[in-house]
């Protein structure tokens, strides 16, 4: 969900990337919207199936470079996300798990600015379509432990509008396992979701320089964290976040590549937490939930909310 600029004397010429999705950032892909998972994340209900609804909002006034400084370019973001999945889960088993499968459809607008010379860039889509052919559900120690495994979540680009720098849509891959851990003791619940990425080549890279590079977004490791506690069966409150980092390099190619060379190191990283509250009225549930942002390097730093619906038919 991003694409990218540099900054410098003329407001925009040689001091940071800036790539856009769900947030703004110097490298990696940024595919998967940080904190979007929170309360029993790894509760993979039983076999049926299942409807859930994200609903998001993002904003940030504040860029950071690779010292944790603001970038003086920047002027702010706005990101509106819905996100549809649908989650299918049967009671075959395979590797002593129950199998499924789901798939994400996202769909983002997103409104960029800087400071003069810099402009405003805004664009809505559909970048990516998200798809698991496999999803694995364990339950164990009498319901207190879950487990859920996707061995590969597929990120599967719908393209670009070229020269865009808030261009949401994606023309590269995005290959991403996934482990959701979710501890019930008593009233308590502890989450979490650990994802990897790998990416492919995102060509005709977005730079308000015209430079003609072609990037291979550098892998990450994310997780989505919460914290709850039970006060009656339908309600829970607690604490949700999300922390990212960026582990290995960008790496750039084409024409204009030397560029952007000392581009390549200069890795993403945030941490978030924020409140959050549960409900469950039947055969539906409903999360609320608000994250912000710290220690941010190389990205925004801002906060967002978050509506999750599910309906289970």
């Amino acid at each position: 969900m991003k694409k990218c600029f540099k900054a410098g004397a003329l407001a925009l010429a040689a001091a940071g990337l800036l790539c856009v999705g769900q947030d703004v950032q110097a490298g990696g892909g940024a595919s998967y919207p940080n904190g979007a998972e929170s309360f029993l994340s790894g509760a993979v209900p039983p076999p049926g199936f299942y409807y859930l609804n994200y609903s998001y909002y993002y904003t940030a006034d504040s860029l950071k470079d690779d010292n944790g400084n603001d970038v003086g370019a920047f002027d702010e973001i706005t990101a509106v996300a819905n996100v549809s999945r649908f989650l299918w889960m049967s009671d075959i088993t395979l590797f002593g798990g129950n199998y499924g499968q789901h798939l994400f459809v996202p769909y983002l607008d997103v409104s960029l600015d800087f400071k003069a010379p810099g402009g405003s860039y805004d664009d809505s889509s559909i970048p990516y379509l998200i798809y698991s052919p496999m999803v694995l559900a364990y339950h164990m120690m009498e319901g207190k432990l879950h487990v859920a495994v996707s061995p590969i979540d597929l990120y599967i680009p719908t393209g670009q509008e070229d020269g865009n720098l808030a261009a949401t849509g994606h023309n590269f891959w995005t290959f991403e396992p996934v482990v959701a851990i979710t501890y019930m003791p008593n009233n308590w619940e502890f989450s979490a979701k650990f994802m990897y990425d790998f990416n492919t080549t995102q060509d005709n890279y977005a730079n308000p320089a015209g430079w003609q590079v072609d990037r291979t977004p550098g892998q990450e490791f994310h997780f989505d964290y919460s914290c709850s506690y039970a006060l009656n069966p339908s309600w829970r409150v607690g604490l949700n976040g999300y922390y990212y980092i960026q582990t290995t390099d960008d790496s750039f190619k084409g024409p204009d590549a030397a560029w952007l060379a000392g581009e390549e190191g200069k890795h993403s990283t945030v941490l978030a937490v924020g409140p959050g509250v549960w409900y469950n009225y039947q055969n539906m549930f409903f999360t609320l939930r608000t994250q912000f942002e710290t220690m941010a390097e190389n990205k925004t730093e801002g906060n967002n909310v978050w509506f999750t619906f599910t309906y289970a038919f």
